[in-house]
């Protein structure tokens, strides 16, 4: 079946970013057959776009879905990770926990016009099942690390975990398997380079890991180990193609030179370290080595929201007040961030990130009803300063509709809402409890 999309203001984010201000895209089965502002070929079913913007379906490339039940928890509390989180997550990260969350976040994904994901976090065969429910496209990570794991109590069976979602989803045509060693500091070098040895073993796979975050870790890395925490994970054989670094905060040019010559990609968390007092990513500087970065949220405990209309202000803003000028990240280039280039950061940008011909219908609709999205100038600098999750109208992934008219189709949002708040209320009790023990 095809489908034809008319009257809509093309934004392809090819290479030549071009625009069709009356343009049409035309889907077939998954893929885009073609585009244009010629007059359009016939289809099996025409949608009217109303004149509304039609872009690529945004990427998220750092993400903890699951963790969405933690929203808003302990905001205040300067011991929250210890006094609440940890103690919470033990006692609560079930395989029911899990899916509750993720289907949250993968309710406020679509609605977000957010189509890829790369999480990471445990019990991921789970994530998987509820992300293919949902329609969306990922890269799952499998979380390792050598603190207290709720799915796993040894690193052989966090292996065995990740042998067993890549056997899941190998030759699936949405999600992609990935192993996640959750920072350099809570796994070692020896287990690292064991992730290298995986990852040769399945080369469709894709890595992630947090990297350069915090004072602590890099403090670490030169005491134990003579070198950066970016020079360690690369001395260990972990950055690579198929390689997503989350946040890359503390990095010298030196850093950053090794990460643009090992090919991996780079997810920028601007919200969530703002909002964690943690410090700017150095964006322009690793952009301009050649390095992909893509826009993340990090997870709903860290940055709330996984809205990545509400990262793209902060994006371009930290990077101007590093500059001390108006002229860093562009708004174009933010939207390049959030779709081509947050693809090439997971090497799926073959496959997805803009509007071609052969690539996969990952599409949005963005409703230009509101009066703050007027006049409108420069569309890339109205997406990022005032368009919100709100104005995503329709979502479309792998040609087939997510969401119509702001009604998600592949997941039944009342019993979304219901399952987390469900544990949600579980949580609470918890918290009473703790707050009983420790006053």
């Amino acid at each position: 079946m095809s489908t034809l999309l008319t009257n809509a203001w093309l934004l392809t984010m090819d290479a030549g970013m071009t625009q069709h201000r009356h343009g049409w895209v035309l889907v077939n089965g998954d893929r885009i057959a073609a585009l244009g502002s010629s007059t359009p070929p016939p289809a099996d079913t025409v949608v009217d776009m109303g004149g509304d913007v039609v872009m690529p379906g945004m990427v998220n490339p750092h993400c903890h879905l699951a963790m969405s039940l933690f929203r808003g928890l302990g905001e205040d509390v300067d011991d929250r990770l210890f006094r609440y989180i940890l103690p919470l997550e033990r006692k609560f990260v079930s395989p029911d926990m899990v899916r509750a969350g993720t289907a949250l976040s993968a309710l406020e994904s679509i609605q977000g016009g957010v189509t890829t994901i790369a999480d990471m976090y445990y019990f991921e065969t789970l994530v998987a099942e509820v992300m293919d429910r949902a329609g969306l496209r990922g890269v799952l990570g499998q979380t390792l690390a050598d603190f207290a794991a709720p799915d796993h109590a040894t690193f052989d069976e966090g292996f065995a975990l990740c042998d067993q979602l890549a056997d899941r989803l190998a030759g699936h045509p949405r999600l992609t398997a990935s192993i996640a060693p959750h920072a350099p500091y809570s796994t070692g070098p020896a287990l690292m380079e064991r992730a290298a040895r995986w990852h040769d073993d399945h080369p469709d796979s894709r890595i992630q890991i947090h990297l350069a975050e915090t004072e602590p870790e890099v403090v670490w890395a030169q005491r134990e180990h003579g070198m950066t925490t970016t020079a360690l994970t690369a001395a260990t054989g972990l950055l690579r193609p198929g390689t997503v670094a989350a946040h890359c905060l503390l990095v010298d040019d030196a850093d950053i030179a090794l990460i643009a010559a090992s090919g991996a990609g780079v997810a920028h968390n601007a919200r969530a370290n703002g909002k964690g007092g943690r410090g700017m990513a150095r964006v322009e500087e690793m952009r301009a080595a050649g390095i992909a970065v893509g826009i993340g949220t990090d997870g709903p405990m860290s940055g709330n929201t996984l809205d990545l209309f509400a990262q793209f202000a902060p994006v371009s803003i930290f990077a101007k007040i590093l500059g001390h000028s108006r002229g860093p990240l562009p708004a174009a280039d933010v939207i390049r961030m959030a779709t081509i280039e947050g693809a090439r950061a997971l090497r799926l940008d073959d496959r997805i990130g803009s509007l071609e011909p052969g690539k996969q219908a990952d599409l949005i609709r963005i409703s230009l009803d509101a009066p703050r999205l007027h006049p409108v100038y420069d569309v890339f600098s109205m997406l990022v300063y005032a368009a919100m999750a709100s104005d995503v109208r329709d979502v479309m992934v792998a040609g087939q509709w997510l969401m119509r008219d702001r009604q998600v189709t592949t997941l039944e949002p009342a019993k979304v809402m219901a399952d987390a708040l469900q544990i949600a209320g579980q949580f609470q009790a918890e918290m009473a409890a703790i707050d009983a023990r420790v006053s």
